[in-house]
Formats: C-alpha cells, sequence, structure tokens
C-alpha cells in the first residue's frame, strides 16, 4: 500500500482474475465498488449493499465473501475471482453451464454472485447433499426464485467432478 501525494487517496494492487491491478482509491472504498467502478468489471451487483444478499459474492483467495463488506485497501496483493474471470462466452466454466441447463436463472441479477458462491462452496467440501446445499447458499438471495433450479445446477457439477475422479 503506497500513500500518494493527495492524502486521500490510496495506492493498492489486488490481483484480479489473474492479472494485477494497481489502483489509486479511497480508504473507504469496497472492494464492489473497485471492481465495478475502478476496474469496470460489472458482473458482481450491488444488490443491498449490506452483506445480507449474496449478489457482491467473489472469490477472495479463494474464499466466497460478499465484497460489498470489504474495504479494498485491506487487501494488498490478495487475489480476486469474479464472474468475469470463470469462462468466456465460447468457454463456459462447468457451473456457468449448469446453470444454463438447469434454468437456475430468470432475471439474472444473481447469477454471478450465485455461481461465485457456489464455486467457493464447492471448494470448501462442505456441502454433500441437496439439504447441506442449500444451507451453505442460504446466503445468497433470488428474487425470482430460481432456487430449485440452482441446487440442481450445484448438484449437477459436483456428481460430474466426483465422476471425473472416480475414473482417474
Amino acid at each position: 500500500m503506497i500513500l500518494t501525494q493527495d492524502s486521500t487517496q490510496i495506492e493498492v494492487t489486488i490481483h484480479v482474475n489473474g492479472t494485477p491491478h494497481a489502483v489509486k482509491t479511497d480508504p473507504c472504498v469496497t472492494l464492489l465498488d473497485l471492481l465495478r467502478d475502478h476496474l469496470q468489471l460489472t458482473g458482481s451487483k450491488k444488490g443491498c449493499d449490506h452483506g445480507q444478499c449474496g449478489a457482491c459474492t467473489v472469490l477472495l483467495d479463494g474464499k466466497r465473501v460478499n465484497s460489498c463488506l470489504v474495504l479494498a485497501i485491506s487487501r494488498e496483493g490478495s487475489s480476486v475471482t469474479t464472474i468475469e474471470g470463470l469462462g468466456s462466452i465460447a468457454n463456459l466454466h462447468p457451473l456457468q453451464s449448469a446453470f444454463i441447463r438447469h434454468d437456475a436463472l430468470q432475471c439474472g441479477y444473481c447469477t454471478p454472485g450465485q455461481i461465485c458462491s457456489a464455486i467457493g462452496l464447492m471448494l470448501e467440501g462442505h456441502a454433500k447433499s441437496h439439504d447441506e446445499i442449500r444451507e451453505g447458499m442460504s446466503g445468497n438471495l433470488c428474487r425470482c426464485g430460481a432456487y430449485i433450479g440452482i441446487v440442481e445446477a450445484i448438484e449437477d457439477v459436483m456428481e460430474s467432478e466426483s465422476s471425473r475422479e472416480e475414473n482417474r
């Protein structure tokens, strides 16, 4: 972290989707606002801005976090993965494909946070059953009510990964 001549601005370097970014920002800027306003990565959404809806969920050093609750300057040197870093239109992440197959979205506003949270949930390794997935995803709200498809998409990817591991 480097203080600039303008004492209200602090330079912070954060690795986002594998690329280091040195950004001068105010100390009170959240990680969500840094991603959206400074880096133009608008996949993560500002829903409640209080950490209650999960629309802003990203992976921070491999763990899911509500980026609206994290001050950007506190994450100097950290690695952030957003929905933009997971796949592309030509090469979707398996979870993105599963969301499409299982109709796990309607308006799509919560989808980036849902997918990042689901990836974090799978990395944690705690959700083995339908009910554990539902509980683990309870911090991500969907106003359209696509919960059944979301859980089915996560189960689908977890089963696929499990089958791949068994075949190795």
